[in-house]
């Protein structure tokens, strides 16, 4: 999420375009609360617009209140527009949705507004940037992650995990795995218990030696969406996929065949549950 930097490329121009997603979103959503609760109403006669209209009144403020900060700040998100406008359109497709987000920065606001009555969540390593995050935007949903790895073991685990049963399929688990170490075993319950329609990898760091990487955020993104059970795939987005890390671990778990868009430096994959794929691939995760 690089949470403490920003573009400082045309940043005026990012952030009017960012402003004009969220104003778009919100009338979309609107748009079709709209028609829904209309159709309810003519179907059921029992809508009670008083829960809805709070709703929606709910909604408009959290997105008003979003367009502002952008309008207003000079520090805007790390990706650019055309990658931003990737996850923006799935999202439009399938809000309100289950999104899962590894990173807590300057885009958290964009990000749960694009979402609207749907469950954002954001997973951040540094404890101190949460509480510093939260304190401006206090309805955003955040969680601190204590990563196992560091950047700099990254080919030791990736030549590795094979050798360990509890990373692989079909009896590869996140929670409580201690065995895996590219597991991510002290997660929230509800980030468990939730199966994830989008999930973002934008974070932990992953430029310096003692950084935690990526390598185990990629890797239980795939679990996550490989033990999908509810209809359709998983759509996961990997920024920074210059980097050789994040190429490599994509490349392993998150599988170059269900690489369905490239954008800059952002990859989109569309994953299917594992008991949808043939009994070959289930026992590997590509």
């Amino acid at each position: 999420m690089k949470s403490r930097q920003f573009l400082p490329e045309k940043p005026w121009f990012l952030a009017v375009a960012i402003a004009g997603l969220i104003a778009g979103a919100l009338l979309l959503s609107n748009f079709t609360r709209a028609t829904n609760n209309s159709l309810l109403c003519s179907l059921a006669g029992s809508y009670t617009r008083g829960d809805a209209d709070y709703s929606t009144t709910t909604t408009t403020t959290s997105h008003l209140l979003t367009i502002l900060h952008y309008a207003t700040s000079r520090v805007v998100p790390q990706q650019s527009l055309a990658e931003i406008r990737v996850s923006f359109d799935v999202l439009q497709s399938l809000s309100p949705c289950n999104f899962l987000v590894f990173g807590l920065g300057h885009d958290s606001l964009m990000w749960s507004s694009f979402n609207p009555q749907g469950a954002t969540i954001f997973l951040e390593e540094d404890p101190k940037w949460v509480q510093t995050v939260l304190k401006n935007a206090p309805n955003l949903r955040a969680h601190t992650v204590r990563y196992r790895t560091r950047l700099s073991e990254a080919n030791d685990l990736l030549s590795s995990y094979r050798s360990e049963p509890d990373c692989l399929p079909p009896n590869v688990f996140l929670r409580g795995n201690k065995r895996c170490k590219l597991a991510l075993t002290g997660l929230p319950s509800e980030v468990y218990n939730k199966e994830w329609d989008l999930i973002m990898i934008d974070a932990p760091r992953g430029y310096f030696p003692d950084a935690p990487g990526r390598m185990a955020a990629i890797f239980s993104a795939a679990v996550m969406a490989r033990a999908r059970t509810r209809p359709g795939v998983t759509h996961v987005f990997l920024h920074d996929v210059n980097r050789k890390v994040e190429k490599t671990f994509a490349k392993e778990f998150l599988c170059r065949k269900y690489l369905v868009k490239a954008v800059g430096r952002l990859w989109h994959f569309q994953i299917p549950p594992a008991a949808n794929v043939s009994a070959t691939s289930r026992s590997g995760f590509c």
